[in-house]
């Protein structure tokens, strides 16, 4: 998830170049192997949910338990599951026929994914046949223009009437460019809609004097995958916790949508530095952790899936925490750690402003790094996760490149050496850290975690990415923002601004176009059980 980040990171202590010890090259070697296993074609991505997800997770735990960390995941293993809400998906045991013309589905027809979920059936239908050709220049003449917001009010004004079933076609086309969009959260309209392809059509059209006898069943049903976190534990039997944690997951083939590849041939994005860099100095200081003599403290690693389709694991983890996150120190995430530039030396910290303590050993005059701060504890990685639950965090990363969410981010571009001297730094924060009492937190100022914003207008709120029902869900909310001013509250689920309803991340940011700064209008929102309608200026 980290598009386009903001200017992010951190430091204390110099790290001085000089000649590699045995130990270093052993290091290095041992993160190449780990960053080439975890980017090597045969994972396919690491995509959530996948069976390259399952080779990477297996690999990690295999890592942990050669270091003798001891697990932490579910049923004495490693590994923690949880679900990723992957939209809806179509059942057996569709039907849809006008008298003794039957469909066929996916073939003639498919049920809409904001149709009734679950099972619905009728013998008899009142029903309204739109056809999308009517809108074919409505996006020439309103820019504005929106066919699917068109096709829901249309729904409405048919309900109004007591129409009992929706048909959708579309006669200017015969390629069928429609299809069941699985990733559709729009709410339930409360009737069946039905989209008639080409073949569908035709049969339509043939039933011509026995139209009125229109009976279907309809099943939908959540489509669920599931995400696996790692997670090891050294268990010094102290009072408080120290977690590290870095995402392993990555795009697959680009299947989520997410990736930046141009091009029409599917490729597997092998995420070299997003994230196995990451994962490859989890796993090394896994090691070095647990030959070190700090036992002051406990230490949790965390390699988290589902990062990259919006904080899946991370959020999972710290709703289902093996413990609680007042006896947590901090945490420290590494998301992108493998391209150093060789002159530059640049490394982002975030989380800078999350505890009081952090000045003392972040410091940007340092002799080797060039590091540039930010004080957010939130932003387009898992230590927001953490930071929500009012932890210091500290966020690591060397910056973002033209390979980025790319098939091009392969192994032989990541700086090994590079990556070692930052591992270094962050362990001479652990070193540190064992002088120091458990850290105070400090709340930051927000940041908005999809980092690539072209919006003319914002609500400066954070939003769950991982909610699944209709709308989206308030995790945070800025000072002096207009969401602030309006009255919207952390746990407001957002579902409408002005005449634009919008039903998740994607719908909602589309709606935020519409809108120009200083524009006045209205947000709809449900808090608890009660729908509230506010004052919203832009």
């Amino acid at each position: 998830m980290k598009y386009i980040l903001v200017s992010i990171l951190f430091f204390a202590q110099a790290v001085v170049a000089q000649e590699l010890s045995e130990q270093d090259k052993r290091s290095i070697a041992s993160i190449k192997s780990t960053v080439e296993y975890l980017s090597d074609d045969k994972l396919e991505g690491r995509r959530t949910g996948t069976a390259g997800e399952k080779l990477a997770y297996e690999f990690i735990a295999s890592q942990f338990k050669k270091h003798q960390v001891q697990p932490m995941g579910d049923q004495g293993s490693y590994v923690q599951s949880f679900d990723v809400n992957d939209g809806k998906e179509i059942q057996a045991g569709n039907t849809l026929r006008f008298a003794d013309v039957n469909l066929s589905v996916n073939e003639d027809y498919f049920p809409l994914p904001y149709a009734p979920i679950g099972s619905a059936t009728s013998a008899v239908a009142t029903y309204y046949l739109l056809d999308l050709n009517q809108y074919r220049d409505s996006g020439k003449s309103n820019p504005h223009f929106d066919q699917k917001e068109a096709i829901l009010n249309k729904i409405k004004e048919e309900q109004y009437k007591g129409t009992t079933a929706f048909l959708i076609c579309n006669t200017a086309s015969a390629s069928d460019p429609e299809k069941f969009d699985e990733k559709d959260k729009t709410a339930s309209v409360g009737m069946p809609v039905f989209y008639l392809t080409a073949s569908g059509l035709q049969k339509y059209k043939a039933a011509e004097n026995k139209r009125t006898a229109l009976s279907y069943s309809i099943k939908l049903s959540p489509k669920i995958r599931k995400g696996h976190n790692v997670i090891g534990y050294i268990d010094n039997k102290a009072a408080s916790t120290i977690i590290l944690g870095a995402h392993y997951d990555h795009l697959g083939y680009g299947e989520d949508h997410n990736s930046l590849y141009a091009g029409t041939t599917p490729m597997v994005h092998n995420g070299a530095d997003d994230n196995a860099s990451g994962t490859a100095a989890l796993i090394e200081l896994s090691d070095r952790i647990g030959k070190s003599g700090l036992k002051k403290y406990n230490y949790i690693f965390i390699a988290f899936s589902g990062e990259e389709l919006g904080l899946y694991g991370s959020k999972y983890f710290t709703e289902h925490s093996p413990i609680t996150f007042d006896k947590v120190n901090f945490m420290i995430n590494m998301d992108m750690v493998g391209r150093l530039n060789d002159s530059t030396h640049g490394l982002t910290i975030g989380g800078y402003g999350t505890s009081p303590a952090w000045p003392e050993i972040i410091k940007t005059g340092n002799e080797f790094f060039k590091i540039k701060l930010d004080s957010s504890g939130s932003g387009p990685s898992d230590h927001t996760s953490f930071y929500r639950k009012d932890v210091p965090v500290l966020f690591f990363f060397t910056g973002t490149h033209t390979d980025y969410h790319k098939p091009s981010d392969d192994a032989n571009k990541i700086n090994y050496k590079g990556e070692l001297d930052i591992i270094k730094y962050i362990y001479r924060v652990i070193e540190w850290a064992n002088d120091k009492d458990k850290l105070a937190f400090t709340k930051t100022k927000e940041s908005n975690t999809s980092a690539k914003s072209s919006f003319k207008v914002t609500l400066g709120i954070m939003i769950d990415y991982t909610f699944s029902d209709n709308g989206v869900l308030v995790e945070g909310v800025s000072e002096n923002r207009p969401a602030q001013k309006a009255g919207i509250k952390v746990g407001d689920i957002l579902y409408q601004i002005g005449q634009h309803a919008f039903s998740d991340v994607q719908t909602y940011m589309q709606t935020l176009n519409k809108f120009n700064k200083g524009e006045a209008t209205k947000v709809k929102l449900r808090r608890g059980k009660e729908d509230v309608e506010l004052d919203l200026v832009f």
